[in-house]
């Protein structure tokens, strides 16, 4: 596609942009608040206040780990709630609450411990990190899932991966204000006061974007509310409500929902084991985020300052400009793949080079750290500091923003509310498992703490390429003829070079299923190509959600 045709394209679908660029707002103050701690808690100032450095080095990793995964119980039971919440008040409301929950907590993060003692400000901190918690979990469940149902399916994949791109400016931003903060505030508490203030901006801002915004279609036709639905998807699409492609989707919308209208979310979560394909559809979203967090990136985000440390950065400050330019590295690497990789490369191809990559430079860094024990820096020092800044890149290719992209496309549009708030769910119970262990895990077993994660990252790999079918360019009511049958052969015949294993097998194309009405009684038969599989019977241009 050359330059003006994808000019024409944005324009075409600007308002569906704009809506996403409002939702994503809400994924900056999720990042934001996930990548502040781990610089706050590096301060002196803040130490000092609270008396963390007088306690031993198992106390302090101790402490490191309670205050960052505090905030991780709260958006795990943040994003369990969004499930029974969104489906009866809807996705906009529910966003809206969120940021309202995430501002007062992080107005509470910002005055702890005044006029009280260290013990009391410390409990205060605690509650309000889970507070604020609470919110990020809620927002970081219902924006994909908001994204992807309003957004047309030619735009869809990098409009859902907007989120992960504001996920990393949101943190790449707490990283350079923690670092301004100790470079440019006085020694004392202002210092660390700061950057707990300014992540209310973020906040702010998702609220006022977020107001002029429609309710998600799907919601709306699960509620019978269809001419509401059929003003979102001709916004969204920049049509009117009567164009043929609306009313087509509207009714594709309406026949995938037949008979599941207004369905509880005790409902929702009994229909997710229906049937073996459905039930597959449902545990995927929670695969792909478990292993999100087990690519190791949050124990970087977390504790990045402590991991530079001992590649041979050791002052503050300086470790606060590496993370800075960390997080740099990962905004500049995301937005280049959402701009050219996601739809055109493919979510499975992007997921098999991320987790690759990633395996290795987790690998490189654990034998460095098993080698040299020192805090000396040596030749081999900076390329493992390169190698972090290239595990960043890999990990923005493929397990960024991808997961969040086929969480929100495989789940069936029935019991996507409850699928997807189980999937962020088990993202923030592993997220929080992991900032736990991870400072514990620095002191006790040092280099092992890499290697698990590259070894970790390697499984991922032998799964994308065996297990996930390319969702690139289907809508989602086509996206269930993807597990109707062969699955692995679909899988493979996807994957780089997996047609040479398969010989001449061949999965049944999404097309003929689609003409058979899921008849897949059939055995499996030669490709006839992709191409009639990426439009719908309606064209390439048709705005299908």
């Amino acid at each position: 596609m050359g330059f003006k045709e994808e000019v024409s394209k944005i324009s075409q679908y600007r308002n569906a942009y704009a809506l996403a660029f409002s939702a994503a707002m809400g994924s900056i103050f999720y990042g934001w608040d996930t990548g502040l701690i781990g610089g706050i808690i590096a301060l002196s100032s803040f130490q000092q206040y609270f008396g963390i450095n007088k306690e031993s080095a198992s106390a302090q990793a101790n402490f490191n780990g309670n205050i960052v995964s505090i905030l991780q119980a709260g958006c795990f039971f943040g994003a369990l709630s969004t499930g029974y919440l969104s489906g009866r008040f809807g996705r906009k409301p529910c966003l809206l609450a969120s940021g309202v929950v995430y501002i007062v907590g992080s107005l509470i993060q910002t005055i702890a411990g005044l006029g009280s003692s260290q013990a009391v400000g410390l409990k205060v901190l605690y509650f309000s990190r889970f507070l604020g918690g609470i919110g990020v979990g809620m927002v970081s469940a219902l924006t994909p899932a908001y994204v992807s149902e309003c957004t047309p399916k030619a735009i869809r994949g990098r409009c859902t991966g907007l989120c992960q791109f504001a996920n990393n400016v949101g943190i790449m931003l707490s990283f350079w204000v923690n670092y301004s903060s100790s470079l440019s505030v006085p020694f004392g508490q202002m210092q660390w006061r700061m950057p707990f203030a300014v992540q209310m901006v973020p906040g702010v801002l998702f609220i006022l974007f977020m107001l002029p915004q429609p309710e998600s279609p799907r919601w709306l036709v699960e509620q019978g509310r269809h001419s509401e639905a059929a003003k979102t998807l001709a916004f969204v699409a920049r049509k009117s409500v009567d164009d043929v492609a609306v009313i087509a989707t509207l009714d594709e919308i309406k026949a995938d929902f037949a008979g599941k209208e207004k369905v509880s979310m005790l409902t929702q979560f009994r229909m997710m084991g229906e049937s073996r394909h459905t039930a597959l559809r449902c545990f995927i979203p929670s695969l792909v985020m478990f292993f999100q967090q087990w690519t190791g990136t949050n124990a970087i985000n977390y504790f990045s300052p402590q991991i530079f440390a001992g590649l041979g950065i050791s002052s503050t400050n300086s470790g606060l400009f590496a993370t800075g330019v960390y997080g740099v590295v990962k905004v500049v690497s995301v937005g280049l793949t959402l701009a050219f990789a996601v739809e055109s490369f493919g979510r499975k191809q992007c997921l098999i080079l991320g987790s690759l990559g990633q395996g290795l430079m987790m690998l490189w860094i654990s034998g460095y750290s098993a080698i040299h024990t020192q805090s000396t820096v040596v030749p081999a020092s900076y390329v493992s500091i390169v190698a972090v800044y290239l595990y960043a890149v890999f990990y923005c290719v493929g397990w960024g923003p991808v997961p969040w992209v086929v969480a929100s496309e495989i789940a069936p549009n029935s019991v996507r509310t409850a699928a997807l708030s189980l999937a962020v769910g088990v993202n923030w119970l592993f997220s929080f498992t992991i900032s736990r262990l991870t400072p514990v895990m620095l002191e006790k077993i040092t280099y092992g703490t890499f290697l698990i994660f590259g070894i970790c990252c390697v499984i991922m790999t032998i799964w994308a390429y065996i297990f996930l079918p390319e969702t690139t360019g289907y809508a989602l009511e086509d996206i269930k003829y993807l597990f109707e049958k062969d699955l692995v052969i679909r899988s493979l015949q996807d994957a780089p070079g997996g047609r040479i294993l398969l010989g001449g097998r061949r999965a049944v194309p999404v097309e003929e299923l689609r003409r058979a009405g899921v008849d897949t009684s059939d055995t499996s038969i030669q490709e006839k190509g992709r191409g009639g599989d990426e439009e719908n019977s309606f064209g390439e241009e048709m705005p299908t959600l």
